[in-house]
């Protein structure tokens, strides 16, 4: 296998077992739109230290083992005002889902919940769209 799966298939383990310890010490599904929606809204209330120290650790753990492994090449466009508007999409669509990959994807469907299997499959095409769209098609990115 090239090392590209192997560290994926490495990611994705870590991610579904902070998922499954984050829902079994809280009782809580770890949405992380959901965990950042709540401190930018202010309905956190007390959780707000959690979340913070949730969303440290998703700066922090990649920016460690970047530090560590060295970073890889990516494929992000060179366009600032372009990544700034898919992040902004980003955000926008998964206040509109009402959940994101994590949520939705992870945890919804680990736990078999329909509207987190469809909630992922739309959003999965929907991202094929867009980079068909505007890679393939309008050359953006």
């Amino acid at each position: 296998m090239e090392q590209d799966w192997i560290l994926g298939l490495i990611g994705g383990g870590i991610i579904g077992i902070a998922g499954a310890i984050y829902l079994l010490s809280n009782g809580r599904i770890m949405g992380a739109s959901g965990i950042i929606g709540g401190l930018v809204d202010g309905s956190a209330g007390n959780q707000s230290k959690e979340r913070l120290s949730f969303v440290a650790g998703l700066f922090l753990v990649p920016t460690l083992i970047a530090a560590i492994m060295g970073i890889g090449e990516t494929n992000v466009s060179d366009n600032l005002v372009v990544v700034a508007i898919a992040g902004l999409l980003v955000g926008v669509g998964t206040r509109i889902a009402n959940g994101c990959t994590s949520g939705h994807g992870v945890c919804g469907i680990s736990r078999l919940s329909l509207r987190g299997m469809v909630a992922t499959v739309f959003y999965i095409g929907a991202g094929g769209l867009t980079v068909v769209l505007f890679r393939h098609l309008l050359g953006v990115i």
